[in-house]
């Protein structure tokens, strides 16, 4: 059976080829995202594997099953990118991985909130230049800091142990609170109390209609002067006009991004060598208290591992027994 992968990079072929040996699926790879632009590109391929930037649209999936397509595997955790109607009215079924090494997320998560407090980034670069200087690197402890994490499932979990590990206080937000972090002692609030009590907020949370802009002028109005703010979940969790007004007026002191609104366009690529017309993200990333990372969380090997494993795992049990003991979508 053949396998169309989108979006693929030189390691997603590496761990893929890899598992796939106990398969023995026929796997093509495409280094571009799936939209209307390639999707006719499909031929004989009853799978399609994408990632987080493919675009799964009406138009998209209706042409996936005009070809014969039966599956739709995302190799990631969120599924906001697929038209999850248009899927069941034309017959098709969802899977994705729904947790894959929280820890890796998690420990980016904190990478990011160490290197933004204590400038251990531009510490390194003083110092290749041989400036031993402190001036400017002054940081804060995260002992008995008060870190407010938004989403609870096993991303924020592990997030919550390693904060927790550190010294800190940690309340939490979810719809659906769960006991094993009631059990680790941490208080549920409601958002309005989480972001007038926190002096760091870190988000670990799907991205769904309900919560889109989750941090915007409004909720940031709500927010401590000087707040950090860590995203590692999706990007349109942030309105980035609105950070970005937050950061010029010291409401936002830290913010840390591995994700943002329009990073199908930057993200996962070399531009180096290209004039970037993303105004926005040039902006942000001006800012000296403000730290980028590519979707970069999600990459260990242990993550990668996991990844290829549970794909292929999916696919053969929906493709060949109909059913499966990973999630379904549809």
């Amino acid at each position: 059976m053949k396998i169309a992968f989108f979006s693929t990079k030189p390691y997603d072929k590496l761990f893929f080829e890899l598992e796939n040996e106990l398969y023995g699926f026929h796997l093509n790879f495409y280094e571009t995202h799936l939209g209307p632009h390639i999707v006719n590109a499909i031929e004989d391929e009853k799978v399609v594997c994408v990632f987080v930037n493919d675009k799964l649209n009406r138009q998209v999936i209706e042409v996936l099953a005009q070809k014969g397509v039966q599956l739709i595997a995302l190799r990631c955790a969120g599924f906001n990118n697929v038209d999850l109607l248009a899927a069941k009215e034309f017959g098709i079924q969802v899977c994705r991985v729904p947790a894959y090494s929280p820890e890796a997320v998690a420990e980016h998560t904190m990478a990011m909130l160490l290197t933004l407090n204590r400038k251990t980034h531009k510490a390194y670069n003083r110092v290749r230049e041989q400036n031993f200087a402190l001036n400017g690197l002054l940081g804060f402890n995260l002992h008995q800091k008060k870190i407010g994490v938004i989403g609870t499932g096993k991303i924020g979990r592990a997030f919550i142990k390693i904060a927790l590990g550190f010294g800190a206080e940690v309340i939490a937000y979810d719809l659906y609170p769960d006991s094993q972090v009631k059990e680790m002692g941490i208080r549920y609030e409601s958002l309005e109390n989480l972001f007038g009590e926190s002096d760091i907020i870190s988000l670990h949370c799907p991205l769904t209609p309900y919560n889109h802009y989750l941090i915007n002028k409004n909720t940031l109005d709500k927010m401590k002067d000087g707040v950090t703010i860590i995203n590692t979940s999706r990007g349109n969790l942030i309105n980035t006009n609105d950070a970005i007004r937050a950061l010029k007026e010291r409401k936002i002191g830290l913010l840390g991004i591995d994700v943002y609104e329009q990073e199908e366009k930057l993200f996962f690529k070399d531009l180096s060598t290209t004039i970037i017309e993303d105004e926005t993200i040039q902006l942000l990333m001006s800012y000296p208290n403000v730290l980028v990372t590519a979707h970069q969380a999600f990459f260990t090997k242990e993550a990668l591992t996991e990844i290829s494993q549970r794909t292929l795992k999916s696919i053969s049990d929906l493709v060949n027994t109909g059913s499966t003991d990973l999630e379904v979508l549809l």
